[in-house]
């Protein structure tokens, strides 16, 4: 599906965009899809995916391939951010070239043992990961009581009150931020 939509979303831009140039729109991908017996999974670059299990235990799934670059590599500069996106050795994201959908971490989990699901873009995971005001069970926790935009609101008072930038550093202040929660 990944494969495919970036195929023909390339198709429709090819006469008239450089796909070729390192910094060509593309996006970070994270996808569920269930039926009656599993759920299969794919996430891609910098989104997560939370399981929470029937026990209640929540499990992240995560392309941690940004995270294992070593400090530096990963500049603002085209020419460094060139050097590792979608390469071998780097992160891969869905730009213009579809073989990047076999990059990306999939799986299956039976469904029985999944209540609730929650995908997330990394404005939105920002919450744990950047501000750490919980952990990934928390964040499922806000979720479920307030709700996908509760969620956002949060991650966008915590920008907006972090003016030292302590927590965002280089960062831009907002970064795209878009949830989606799933009870099964």
């Amino acid at each position: 599906v990944l494969a495919e939509s970036i195929r023909r979303t390339a198709g429709t831009h090819r006469s008239s965009c450089d796909l070729s140039h390192a910094r060509t729109p593309q996006a970070t991908v994270v996808m569920a899809r269930w039926g009656e017996r599993e759920i299969e999974h794919l996430v891609l670059s910098d989104s997560v995916l939370l399981f929470e299990s029937t026990d209640g235990s929540v499990r992240a799934l995560l392309d941690d391939r940004l995270d294992r670059l070593p400090p530096g590599s990963l500049a603002t500069e085209a020419i460094a951010d060139a050097q590792v996106r979608n390469k071998e050795g780097g992160f891969f994201t869905a730009a213009a070239d579809p073989s990047v959908a076999a990059r990306a971490v999939t799986g299956r989990t039976p469904r029985a043992e999944v209540r609730a699901l929650a995908a997330l873009t990394d404005g939105a995971s920002r919450w744990t990961e950047m501000f750490r005001e919980g952990d990934w069970a928390a964040c499922l926790g806000v979720l479920h009581k307030e709700g996908t935009q509760g969620l956002i609101d949060r991650v966008r008072a915590l920008e907006d009150a972090d003016t030292e930038r302590r927590y965002l550093r280089r960062s831009k202040t907002h970064d795209d931020a878009t949830a989606v929660y799933a009870v099964l």
